[in-house]
């Protein structure tokens, strides 16, 4: 998952409930700072590209994405990104902390290829726009969203001032971002307008629990350098008809096989809150561990402690309890919130088109 959310300042656990709960029930708005881009340009852009990761480019029309893995030869992700087609160009959207190595390890791989690579990432500035009442409140303001997919990406003109709306990947809260080109003025406007229109200002930990909710792996915390792309259980980075790719041969033996030993999921924990790395054992032998751990205080003022992680698969199928240091973690269907455990679906539900 690609982290995007920063706040100016920090915020009180009680404000971080008002937060979580605008996520969830209204519309939250935060500065985009932990995000990066990277162009691509030339002429053989779309098949060089396409031959680097593990999703289709050669099949997105202009403004559509897909979210992608890049491998090893071992087939180890080395990590993930949105790629959005253009008519003249592919934009790379990924966290501002792999562009450098990304970019590094792509450029290892352009030979004799029509290939420009650029970070673009200070050209932008970004605002991200979340929950159920979020496209509603950019309707209200004005800006055009009403019509994109998921991962579809649209220039529009709000008050004279051009930018991209982007409709972003959730699995539970809507999610918007807007991008100006290095007008960070017009972007300052926007979230004054959202803030007028009804929208909650929301910090990192609002945005962090959001995504523990969602069940999202994020990359260098769930998602590590060792994990192969089906153990995180992110299908969505995958297309199995796309040709050739690098560590392609590793994901194509595992999808022969028709499973991975380990697998990616989400467990509520009864016990001492631990922390992330805590192993977890089943007849006192490890079998996994827990990548993300929060203890999650909901709109309805219940606190929850849950986690993200993996774990072996005969472990889950033998319904072995599983146990860390301090307590008992239980697995959950993801995302959380669409399970009768927590019974918040209807509430983070709304009328708008997904």
């Amino acid at each position: 998952m690609i982290q995007t959310a920063q706040s100016e300042s920090s915020v009180s656990p009680v404000g971080e409930t008002v937060e979580l709960g605008a996520l969830l029930r209204g519309a939250g708005v935060s500065l985009m700072r932990q995000t990066g881009w990277i162009r691509v340009t030339g002429d053989d852009r779309v098949r060089w590209l396409n031959g680097m990761v593990t999703n289709s480019v050669q099949e997105l029309k202009p403004g559509e994405g897909a979210y992608n893995f890049l491998l090893n030869v071992q087939g180890r992700i080395q990590g993930d990104c949105v790629i959005y087609a253009d008519a003249d160009a592919l934009w790379i959207e990924t966290a501002a902390a792999q562009v450098a190595g990304m970019m590094k390890m792509l450029d290892h791989f352009i030979i004799m290829d029509d290939v420009e690579l650029s970070d673009v990432s200070g050209e932008w500035a970004g605002l991200l726009v979340a929950g159920p009442q979020s496209l509603a409140l950019l309707e209200k303001i004005g800006v055009a969203a009403a019509e994109l997919n998921m991962l579809e990406r649209r220039a529009v003109v709000w008050n004279g001032a051009e930018m991209i709306v982007v409709r972003a990947y959730s699995s539970l809260a809507a999610r918007f971002e807007i991008w100006t080109r290095e007008d960070r003025e017009v972007t300052a406007r926007v979230f004054e307008a959202l803030l007028g229109a009804g929208a909650v200002a929301c910090g990192d930990e609002s945005f962090e629990e959001l995504r523990i909710l969602e069940g999202t792996p994020l990359y260098g915390t769930d998602i590590r350098d060792r994990e192969l792309p089906q153990e995180t259980g992110q299908t969505r980075a995958l297309h199995f008809a796309k040709g050739c790719y690098l560590g392609q041969e590793i994901v194509e033996r595992i999808r022969s096989r028709g499973s991975v030993h380990r697998v990616f999921g989400g467990f509520r924990l009864e016990g001492e809150l631990p922390a992330a790395g805590a192993v977890l054992e089943a007849d006192s032998k490890a079998v996994g561990e827990l990548t993300s751990v929060a203890a999650v205080c909901l709109p309805d003022g219940a606190t929850v402690q849950l986690a993200l992680g993996y774990v072996r698969r005969e472990a889950l199928e033998k319904r072995t309890p599983l146990m860390y240091a301090g307590g008992v973690a239980a697995p959950v269907s993801l995302p959380f919130l669409s399970t009768a455990a927590f019974g918040l679906r209807a509430a983070s539900e709304s009328s708008e088109r997904v």
